[in-house]
């Protein structure tokens, strides 16, 4: 290759797909790629988050990419002063999410430790009180935004305003509701970030201290020693398990079997003990069924708690498996004697001064880890879960009002596109006249609409520009897996032909029937014993971990939510292959070995 063609193509050389052209104006002129910019973004390496956002992104679900991404960066850079790292530059390109980490200048990282170790020391000297504080700072937001709610304008502003002087007119309210939604949403992501760069951070430290002690050491044998942990992601599924139990206990099994919802709570409710196990099923859903099947950043996701089908499906999977006698529960028993195994047998391998070290660096990490799961059902989850329900409602109210012709057509405008469709819906309302919206929005959903379903008919690139020849930024590493092994993957120049590679992400080796899935949607496909293929898993996807025998990713690092809950539920995960869902078909014979990272095509 000419030293100075780039290994992957510049943003602005790559064409959009057939019906998606125009597609710029979807989104705001900060996430897209500016000619007049170009010299600056091509010098810089991007990889595409499909990790994160893997399907091209409807206009107003920029919000939570505009948000996310700001708040890590100022966790980074503003509170914390992570020494190596800043925050991340992101742009849209076809619809894809793609990521530039942006790293500390070499001669300025040694001025930001002192102030890294005075504030984040704060936070890991006093973390279990601060956290419980966390805890209550977003559960106050959840309830406040649960409390908004969209009403259509009256025909008359009521006589009591009037006569009590109020002097104001319902249109305050519908401004306030939908601006407070998107300030509690804000606030919360910044709380989201809050710990999370924490969380990795200490256990980064651990890796590192570790690494330096055992250079040839695996990585998965350190992600071993803070394996085992009680995260309350896992919880949506515990109770899907624990009222599985309950139904077979009860008798009420055969009757949750068949039918739609309504018709096995029916079934239920007619049983002897049957209002013992609908009152469990009640109590379980709040606040755990605020629970998507999906990660939260989409509009489209669905939460259970507004599908019961979708739990309701994985408590049908369960009850057989509990009748047979199965082990349907995480082996966290096994994990943590693994997990003590592993710790002991390196630390009796170090010197006096280094065990010390060793225990404090490892008591930290295992105080800290939970967090980096446990965040994502309070903020992802329950509250994004809440949000988007409130949104939904104003969308249904706009189309009301003729706006557009379909439920979610507010979705395909900006969010500060939707203030001025308020405005509109007020100010026609207030003068008597028709608003002028209908006249331009349905036909400009419509487009939007067609410009989206367009970008979602070509995969994205996973790169552009040239690489830099060692990654060493440790996040990239850690949570995506964008390591030069797996760049070389993606250009097919690792590619020996025989197999896949990828991370060895959870240990084990296992053969299976593959079943590619590409969305959420798919998983009731899913049958007991086959090894899933997919783009990427979220971390809502525990329930099927149950009945697959392994995972294998195209994207994700040792600490993607694949890869932890993998090695939650003792299943071998080979994950960041680039490329598996391209090469293996559904029905394909394959081996996983999550020990060594690799995936052989047997039939």
């Amino acid at each position: 290759m000419d030293a100075k063609t780039p290994m992957f193509p510049s943003a602005f050389d790559v064409k959009a797909p057939k019906g998606a052209e125009g597609w710029e104006s979807l989104y705001p002129y900060y996430t897209r790629f500016q000619p007049s910019r170009r010299a600056e973004d091509d010098a810089k390496f991007w990889f595409c988050n499909s990790q994160h956002w893997p399907n091209p992104l409807r206009p107003f679900d920029v919000i939570f990419l505009d948000f996310a991404i700001k708040c890590l960066g100022q966790y980074n850079s503003r509170h914390l002063l992570v020494p190596p790292a800043n925050g991340i530059d992101y742009r849209i390109l076809n619809g894809f999410v793609y990521f530039s980490p942006v790293a500390v200048a070499p001669e300025n990282i040694e001025a930001r430790i002192p102030q890294f170790l005075d504030r984040a020391g704060h936070y890991f000297g006093n973390w279990n009180d601060l956290y419980a504080n966390w805890k209550k700072k977003v559960l106050a937001m959840i309830a406040e935004l649960d409390a908004i709610s969209f009403t259509d304008l009256p025909d008359v502003v009521p006589v009591e305003w009037v006569k009590g002087g109020v002097g104001l007119d319902n249109t305050n309210a519908l401004f306030e509701a939908y601006d407070k939604a998107i300030e509690l949403s804000y606030k919360i992501w910044q709380y989201h970030f809050e710990f999370l760069n924490l969380g990795y951070a200490a256990y980064l430290d651990f890796f590192g201290f570790v690494k330096s002690q055992f250079p040839t050491i695996p990585d998965q044998a350190i992600a071993k020693m803070v394996q085992g942990v009680d995260s309350e992601l896992f919880r949506p599924d515990d109770e899907i398990k624990k009222l599985a139990r309950l139904a077979v206990e009860l008798g009420v099994d055969g009757a949750l079997m068949s039918g739609t919802v309504d018709e096995a709570l029916a079934a239920v409710g007619k049983a002897p003990n049957g209002q013992k196990w609908l009152t469990a099923w009640k109590q379980a859903q709040d606040p755990w069924f605020n629970f998507t099947s999906g990660n939260g950043f989409y509009s489209t996701d669905k939460y259970w708690i507004d599908h019961l089908d979708i739990p309701l499906g994985y408590l049908r999977d369960y009850i057989p498996r509990a009748k047979a006698g199965e082990q349907i529960e995480r082996p966290t028993e096994r994990l943590l004697t693994e997990r003590d195994r592993i710790t002991s047998e390196y630390r009796d391998m170090m010197d006096e001064e280094a065990q010390a070290v060793f225990d404090g660096k490892l008591g930290l990490a295992r105080t800290v880890f939970p967090y980096v799961e446990d965040h994502n059902f309070y903020i992802e989850h329950w509250a994004l879960g809440v949000f988007w329900r409130k949104m939904r409602e104003l969308s249904k109210l706009l189309q009301g009002a003729d706006f557009w012709a379909e439920e979610d057509g507010m979705f395909f405008l900006h969010r500060n596109e939707v203030r001025d469709v308020l405005w509109d819906y007020a100010a026609s309302w207030a003068i008597g006249t028709p608003n002028v919206g209908s006249a331009v929005w349905p036909e400009e959903v419509s487009r939007r609409r067609a410009l989206v379903k367009a970008l979602a008919s070509q995969p994205p690139l996973p790169a552009l520009n040239e690489p830099p020849e060692v990654i060493t930024e440790p996040f990239t590493i850690m949570l995506w897996g964008i390591t030069s092994d797996a760049i070389d993957r993606w250009t097919g120049k690792g590619d020996d032909g025989a197999g896949l590679k990828g991370m060895a992400a959870a240990p084990g080796a296992v053969e299976g029937i593959a079943r590619v899935l590409r969305s959420p949607d798919q998983l009731g496909e899913l049958q007991k014993g086959e090894i899933l293929v997919t783009p990427v898993t979220a971390p809502s996807w525990a329930p099927v971990f149950g009945k697959i025998a392994a995972a294998v990713t195209d994207i994700g690092g040792m600490m993607s939510h694949a890869a932890i809950v993998c090695r939650e539920y003792g299943l071998p995960a080979v994950t960041g292959t680039g490329t598996a869902t391209a090469k293996i078909k559904t029905g394909m014979r394959l081996r996983v070995d999550g020990n060594t990272g690799t995936v052989t095509i047997l039939e």
